[in-house]
């Protein structure tokens, strides 16, 4: 029986993990969280041969076994750390064994987006993971990429991987799908975005760790009080940007309001628990009108913003404009 859950990941088998070997966990904490943990009974088949597979998984403890056919004896055996999925993820190509349970096994589940934002982020995680493809070559010989395959690797990066959060890229396909929905729907639709205060000085006076652990903190912040009621990127930097749909500016910016107050209410800490300054935020917020695009929505937005860094921080500022 296949059962998928959410669980605290514990660092101790994390650093076991082949994909992440000289990687500080701290950096990908929010993706990491985002995946889920499928747990496996001995004799689960997690992957048939020949069918399409669009995971990689790593094995967070127990042993898999690889069979070429399910009748034969296995040709290898995986343990703790290694990982599984990943050449047919890569190549697009159907998979060309059976991955089998050999006894209780728990998993890690990376998606495809997970994978290519970690690969583009974190160069100890594409070194690891070039490491596994020389190793796995398939009857000695060498992975063709087709032009077509050799895509940008940076096209599939949508995952910002120290928060969990959407990224620039990703954000700029979503932004434009909901601008085009809410028009269509004469819907309103409403842009927020957030800049830590004074993010420089803190990151001079706690390091850079202590910062990344404050982008972390935020970023779960809005996610828990946002739900699922609209749509959170890390926009660059120190900046987060919410796309509320079918909310117009009146609504948006209670929203706001208090989505910066739980936000600097917010405890942070350090990887150790040792407690770490807050911080405050500055806002801007804009309602789309007819005739935005998606530069001139985010350009509204971005002037609301400076408007309120303008009037000394720590504030929302609303730009009027017609809807």
């Amino acid at each position: 029986m296949t059962i998928h859950r959410n669980e605290a990941l514990d660092p101790g088998e994390l650093a076991n993990m082949l994909l992440l070997r000289g990687v500080e966990l701290e950096s990908i904490q929010g993706i990491l969280e985002a995946c889920s943990v499928r747990c496996l009974e001995k004799d689960d088949v997690l992957i048939h041969a020949g069918q399409p597979n669009h995971f990689l998984y790593m094995i967070l403890s127990g042993r898999l076994r690889i069979h070429l056919e399910l009748e034969l004896n296995p040709i290898v055996i995986l343990e703790p750390g290694e990982i599984v999925g990943e050449l047919s993820l890569i190549d697009g190509q159907l998979t060309s064994a059976n991955v089998v349970a050999d006894e209780d096994c728990r998993l890690l589940v990376l998606g495809e987006k997970t994978l290519w934002s970690l690969v583009v982020s974190c160069h100890a995680v594409a070194r690891n993971l070039l490491f596994v493809l020389a190793q796995r070559l398939r009857h000695g010989n060498a992975l063709i990429w087709t032009a077509q395959q050799l895509q940008p690797v940076e096209s599939y990066a949508v995952i910002d991987v120290l928060t969990g959060l959407h990224n620039r890229h990703g954000l700029d396909t979503l932004l434009t799908q909901e601008m085009r929905h809410s028009k269509q729907g004469g819907l309103a639709l409403s842009s927020l975005l957030f800049d830590i205060d004074n993010f420089d000085s803190y990151n001079d006076s706690n390091g850079h760790r202590g910062g990344d652990r404050v982008l972390y903190t935020i970023a779960r912040t809005l996610r828990e009080v946002m739900g699922e009621k609209g749509l959170i990127a890390r926009y660059g930097g120190d900046q987060f940007l919410i796309l509320m749909p079918d909310t117009d500016a009146r609504t948006a910016k209670e929203t706001g309001d208090r989505l910066r107050g739980k936000a600097c209410e917010a405890k942070i800490y350090r990887a150790d628990r040792r407690p770490l300054p807050s911080v405050t935020l500055s806002g801007g917020l804009a309602q789309m009108s007819e005739e935005d695009t998606p530069v001139s929505l985010i350009a509204a937005t971005k002037w609301a913003l400076h408007q309120a860094k303008r009037e000394g921080g720590d504030r929302l500022s609303l730009v009027e404009r017609p809807s």
